[in-house]
């Protein structure tokens, strides 16, 4: 009722801003989730306190949404060529460049401030590194054909920082899943660039998606392989149960699955495999969540 309210250029202003930060497409926010709640439930040993989940649920939609205004920023200019992305509010002129570093930058500001009240000194020395990799992971598609892999590192690293949070110290077990999370980032965010491989290819974009070729399927399956792999290393290290490895057993199911949906490598196939990994994701979250309950 209170958006039929406003004027029409507000609510059309409303709706950029939205699709700018990605409000209305949540998959980039759960694929980042699942992960920061794996590291939180283990570190609490199942009982994360109140204040970390919901720091770290808020931290993760603000630093997505601030991924995002800065990634069509540094992209502003190449998305006017790719099919999937030449409608984007700063590429149409909708939105000006100014605006998406400004909140860039204010919402890099709150989820930082909301670390320096409310969590230890170890996890704010962390925070910077993941905002040095959120605003350089866009750019790096200009240069190197390994941009997923700082994606990886962008989207892992709320994982020491939960932990830290949670217990004021990371371990092995914290780098394990940070790896396993870098690894099946790379692989369902290939997939993610399957869907724009021909654009990117006559633009010049760089991506793992177009240094695989065809090998592309191949190379995702040992990623995808490799994360199951350090999954069932991290479950014996921790000593959980048949939940959690039920929870890997899905994911790795879902993992075939994605590969039949790629079997033609055809953009919606590519795409459906993609959002398919919100699932992978919170098959292993429902494992570990009922092993260390029960």
């Amino acid at each position: 009722m209170l958006q039929n309210a406003l004027p029409a250029h507000v609510q059309a202003r409303l709706t950029d801003y939205a699709r700018l930060l990605r409000i209305d497409r949540p998959i980039g926010t759960l694929l980042l989730l699942w992960p920061t709640y794996w590291a939180l439930w283990l570190a609490a040993d199942g009982v994360p306190s109140l204040a970390n989940l919901l720091i770290f649920t808020l931290g993760v939609f603000f630093m997505r949404a601030a991924g995002c205004a800065i990634n069509d920023f540094a992209d502003r200019d190449w998305d006017r060529h790719v099919k999937r992305t030449k409608d984007r509010p700063l590429t149409s002129g909708r939105i000006q460049p100014w605006e998406a570093v400004a909140l860039f930058a204010g919402l890099c500001a709150i989820s930082f401030l909301m670390v320096v009240l409310f969590t230890n000194r170890f996890t704010l020395y962390l925070s910077f590194g993941g905002a040095v990799l959120a605003f350089i992971y866009p750019f790096t598609k200009r240069y190197t054909h390994l941009p997923q892999l700082f994606l990886g590192a962008a989207f892992s690293w709320a994982i020491p920082m939960a932990w830290a949070a949670e217990a004021n110290e990371v371990n092995q077990m914290t780098w394990l899943l940070f790896t396993a999370n870098v690894l099946w980032t790379v692989a369902y965010d290939t997939f993610y660039a399957m869907v724009d491989r021909d654009d990117d290819l006559k633009v010049g974009i760089k991506s793992t998606a177009v240094l695989f070729g065809d090998a592309d399927r191949t190379i995702i399956g040992i990623l995808q392989a490799l994360v199951v792999i350090i999954l069932v290393m991290l479950g014996r290290q921790a000593e959980l149960g048949s939940f959690f490895y039920l929870g890997v057993v899905g994911m790795a199911t879902l993992f075939v699955f994605q590969q039949f949906l790629t079997r033609e490598r055809a953009r919606d196939g590519c795409f459906k495999a993609f959002l398919n990994n919100n699932w992978a994701g919170f098959s292993v979250f429902l494992g570990l969540a009922l092993d260390l309950l029960l």
